[in-house]
């Protein structure tokens, strides 16, 4: 059982920059691959990024890549999202989760727990 708690979100001006981070609770972190999701209204939920259970590789999606950054502390259970450059469409509520898969998952489902979400606004 992974218990996971978002915190960072808020409104952030186009160009700015925001940090999005996770805490697991649970001494097995470091055997959950992480992923960061996203929901706008009216919209199905998205990948952002995901890494994998030692930290060393990473997936992003294609519209994010070279803008976030997605970091995991094993030590402390924690998952990070550093949100470069932000722009009005990545205006969503920001969900953390959690796979027991080894590979990153880009898709909701194998996503087993997940956060309660903290919402993101950009403004242009």
């Amino acid at each position: 059982q992974v218990q996971l708690v978002e915190a960072g979100g808020g409104l952030v001006q186009t160009g700015g920059s925001l940090r999005l981070s996770c805490a697991a609770s649970g001494r097995t972190f470091s055997s959950y691959t992480m992923g960061w999701f996203r929901q706008a209204p009216g919209k199905e939920r998205e990948f952002v990024a995901g890494i994998s259970r030692s930290g060393a590789g990473t997936v992003y999606a294609d519209s994010v890549k070279g803008r976030f950054t997605i970091s995991r502390d094993n030590a402390k259970n924690t998952v990070s999202l550093q949100m470069n450059s932000p722009k009005p469409e990545d205006t969503a509520v920001y969900y953390c989760a959690a796979s027991s898969l080894v590979a990153v998952q880009t898709t909701p489902p194998p996503y087993k727990y997940w956060g309660q979400g903290t919402q993101v606004t950009v403004s242009s």
